[in-house]
């Protein structure tokens, strides 16, 4: 299963795995396979997502995904204003 949503980086951007920071607008995505989640960015509309560090997890329960999701929206979508 596969939860996607847009969000704004705040200043500082968001940490990834793959090339560092990242800023501006971007999307999020989780992926959960057999109870574990990953969690990837990318900027809003490219084909490349990158790996978003220190935010894998397990979940006990596969439904807690959507909060899972939800939360790291809520820590992440920082626009300015």
């Amino acid at each position: 299963m596969t939860l996607t949503s847009l969000f704004k980086a705040g200043p500082g951007g968001v940490m990834t795995d793959d090339v560092g920071v990242i800023t501006g607008d971007l999307e999020l995505r989780t992926t959960l396979a057999d109870g574990a989640v990953t969690v990837e960015v990318r900027y809003e509309g490219a084909d490349e997502w990158y790996r978003l560090s220190a935010s894998d997890c397990q979940l006990v329960d596969d439904k807690d995904h959507e909060a899972v999701h939800k939360a790291l929206l809520g820590v992440l979508n920082r626009p300015e204003g």
